[in-house]
């Protein structure tokens, strides 16, 4: 059977209270229409839910909140379950049927949010005529070792390896940065050690909600994930890392320690992280 996700906004805000109402009489009606609504996410000072279910077709499901509450998503799209799962991980929900964050506790609601972090090697078919499959292969054994060592450190989830790159989804925006200046460290630190062929590497992110991302298998936040990384070289840890899209002043010592989590920005604003290295100083704004 299709399994749909489908989004709601509501103008104001939205409670958790209301919401678990809600989904407590579409499970009431579901049954008639053949559709099951599996969990939700809601990002309540945002007013914007998402509901999983499965179902015969879009209409059934739109129908269930028809006639359950009146309260019908504004968008619904058709997603595949596995690709929905690696980006938001094995998501546990309470017994209202929100899905709650990794913390365990019934009340912490997820929003839905989630940041993609994107390696790019530079210049990889270039490489390959310059260097050939041996060398560019070893390269990339070190990329692949170097970004999941950083991704099993700080949380992250692995989407998608690209061939040149990874594609990994975090719940925290700070843990993906700090994502990224583990992995230029460490890259950084093995150019010096071994001094053989440079290894240079772009490094993109984005936040945005599940909707972004998913409706297009690898969606928003990814294109523009991508597209950070490819304007500015992330390359041998040096020179400074910036970020643009947060309404806060911009920091004046680790960037990783002061970029709010997912949580905290309610309308999902894109956010890019662009950078030239890790392990510079951060640029002072005063």
């Amino acid at each position: 059977m299709p399994t749909y996700i489908d989004v709601h906004e509501i103008p104001g805000g939205v409670t958790a209270d209301d919401v678990a109402k809600a989904h407590a009489h579409d499970v009431k009606v579901e049954g008639k229409y053949g559709v099951h609504y599996h969990k939700y996410w809601v990002n309540e000072s945002a007013g914007k839910i998402f509901c999983l279910c499965e179902a015969p077709s879009a209409e059934a499901a739109m129908q269930v909140h028809r006639e359950a509450h009146g309260m019908v998503a504004e968008k619904i799209i058709q997603v595949e379950p596995d690709v929905a799962d690696l980006f938001l991980g094995e998501s546990q929900a309470n017994e209202a049927g929100a899905v709650v964050m990794p913390s365990g506790r019934a009340d912490v609601h997820d929003p839905g949010i989630r940041t993609v972090l994107f390696t790019d090697i530079v210049e990889s078919t270039s490489l390959t005529q310059k260097l050939g499959d041996e060398v560019v292969m070893e390269l990339l054994r070190i990329h692949d070792a170097v970004v999941r060592d950083a991704l099993a450190a700080l949380k992250g989830r692995e989407v998608k390896h690209t061939g040149d790159g990874i594609m990994a989804s975090f719940v925290s925006a700070a843990a993906a940065v700090r994502c990224a200046a583990q992995i230029q460290r460490e890259l950084a630190q093995r150019t010096r050690e071994q001094n053989n062929h440079q290894l240079k590497v772009r490094i993109g992110g984005a936040a945005g909600e599940r909707y972004f991302w998913i409706n297009r298998a690898i969606g928003g936040a990814a294109l523009f994930a991508r597209r950070a990384g490819t304007n500015r070289s992330v390359e041998r840890g040096s020179g400074p890392m910036y970020r643009e899209g947060f309404n806060v002043p911009p920091p004046r010592r680790s960037l990783a320690q002061r970029v709010r989590p997912a949580s905290a920005h309610p309308r999902g604003r894109m956010v890019h992280l662009r950078g030239s290295g890790a392990t510079g100083p951060i640029p002072n704004s005063r």
